[in-house]
């Protein structure tokens, strides 16, 4: 019996998934043999190294993990992936090639519940973010035999363009029986609270993240008085630990049943701790952004002065921390246009003394400037800067802890 989506594609003169899956895999050959050719070396086996470690051991799906990141998603100077460098040097490739390789530039990395199984194809869903893959492997079905239902796959997929929803397994494979939910949901956990971006793959996420972080921002002013601080480090860890109890303080209170009769664990223990570059600094300003979400910046009173006294733009360490506030990748534009909006008649004088120029104003310039100091912020779209967990993987965790 035919595939009712291989027969759709057919049916509109293009190749058929079966056709496109077995075409996937010579693409998939020669693009690895591309990247394991000399002229990637110098990246490549760095990476290998680095992960085998002092001993030189590497085991083979590790190893195939590291390289299909490598071709995917590494970026070699100039910003291209071995995938674009390979399409580039093929001019053998048809329009349906191109587009296929050229997709495989966005994986979807996670950890993965096994649903179902359709003829060749296991119906997976991320726990990192409730979202469900038909997916194929383009070694054949035969990659799937020793999964089971409800087992678990940690691995990486990649679209199969032109077929509405239908995506490859890439790279390394590794399942896990059902009797590994826990320990799956707490890896799966950890990839959610790491690489939030990851969770936000899910539009329905996205709204979830904003409306989560409008409340626990709201609930930071409330605490705190403003969704502005200015501590010094120890008094600042102080304030955030007793602002996080709070809110857990206030979970709990919502839900008295879960905790009657016996202490909440982690209550009274430390939530937070600065990171070492930040805990040497006199002073740390932390600010609740309506978008940005909470960051935390170095030294942010120093600055704080240069804008309230702009005199103090002549002296050198002023200068060289509001260039380094410019130049940092790690800091977006948020302070700098936090204190210019505060001091709108000082922010003139400050750049002005800092970039030599001096028909230089702030809202003619500054807002250029900080686009070509921090094209990376410009080129993404805002995400919610909190964590959130997929309903199945909050089940699985709940399950686990009872």
């Amino acid at each position: 019996m035919a595939d009712p989506e291989e027969g759709a594609n057919q049916g509109a003169g293009g190749p058929s998934l079966t056709d496109l899956i077995e075409r996937s895999a010579t693409l998939k050959g020669r693009l690895v043999a591309f990247a394991q050719s000399a002229r990637f070396d110098r990246w490549l086996t760095p990476l290998l190294l680095e992960a085998a470690g002092p001993e030189r051991q590497l085991d083979e799906g590790e190893a195939i993990r590291i390289t299909d990141h490598f071709i995917l998603r590494y970026r070699l100077p100039g910003g291209s992936t071995v995938v674009d460098r390979f399409v580039a040097a093929r001019k053998d490739l048809t329009a349906s090639d191109r587009e296929m390789l050229l997709g495989w530039r966005d994986p979807v990395e996670g950890v993965f519940e096994i649903r179902r199984k359709e003829r060749d194809a296991v119906v997976l869903l991320n726990l990192v973010n409730d979202l469900e893959f038909r997916t194929y492997s383009n070694v054949g079905p035969t990659a799937f035999r020793g999964v089971s239902k409800g087992g678990f796959l940690h691995t990486c997929l990649v679209p199969v363009h032109s077929t509405g929803g239908a995506w490859l397994v890439s790279g390394a494979m590794s399942y896990y029986p059902r009797s590994s939910a826990v320990e799956i949901a707490q890896t799966a956990l950890r990839l959610a609270t790491s690489q939030p971006e990851l969770v936000f793959r899910n539009p329905a996420k996205i709204e979830q993240g904003w409306q989560r972080m409008r409340e626990d921002r709201a609930a930071f002013i409330e605490f705190c008085g403003s969704d502005e601080l200015v501590l010094p480090p120890a008094e600042a860890e102080e304030r955030l630990n007793a602002y996080y109890r709070r809110r857990q303080e206030a979970t709990v209170g919502g839900q008295p049943g879960r905790a009657r009769g016996r202490r909440l664990p982690g209550l009274g223990l430390p939530f937070f701790e600065l990171p070492w570059e930040l805990a040497d600094s006199d002073t740390i300003g932390v600010i609740y952004d309506r978008v940005d979400g909470l960051n935390f910046y170095a030294d942010y009173g120093m600055l704080q002065d240069l804008f309230e006294d702009p005199a103090l733009a002549g002296r050198r360490e002023h200068q060289d921390l509001l260039r380094t506030y410019l130049r940092e990748e790690s800091i977006t534009p948020l302070p700098i246009r936090r204190l210019a909006t505060a001091h709108p008649e000082a922010v003139d004088v400050v750049f002005r003394k800092l970039l030599r120029k001096p028909g230089f104003t702030w809202s003619e310039h500054g807002d250029a400037l900080l686009r070509r100091r921090k094209p990376w912020y410009y080129e993404n779209e805002p995400r919610p800067g909190v964590s959130l967990i997929g309903d199945r993987l909050s089940e699985l965790l709940g399950a686990g802890r009872r």
